[in-house]
């Protein structure tokens, strides 16, 4: 994983934003749902990743599905990331 040094601490709609885009550059799809906290993340329909975002959850419970969905994705480690985003994926 790149890390991107920006030296101030992130808020979670930041990190959100972040997770988001990387999740795009992979090649998700997102998609916002009110699921009424009975679902949500990562998974693949016809070849197609997606990522389904719980409009029902908190915000830091929503950046948990991106990054639940991102700590799959082997292709992540090559992503340019910030030290905030790289911590919460760390799937060591």
């Amino acid at each position: 994983m790149k890390v991107c040094r920006l030296g101030k601490e992130m808020h979670t709609v930041e990190l959100f934003d972040e997770a988001l885009a990387v999740a795009e550059r992979l090649g998700f799809k997102i998609r916002e749902e009110w699921l009424e906290g009975y679902g949500g993340g990562g998974c693949e329909i016809s070849g197609q990743k997606w990522i389904f975002i719980d409009l029902s959850l908190s915000s830091r419970d929503q950046l948990e599905q991106v990054v639940g969905a991102l700590r799959e994705e082997p292709a992540v480690d090559d992503q340019e990331l910030s030290p905030q985003l790289s911590q919460l994926i760390d799937r060591e």
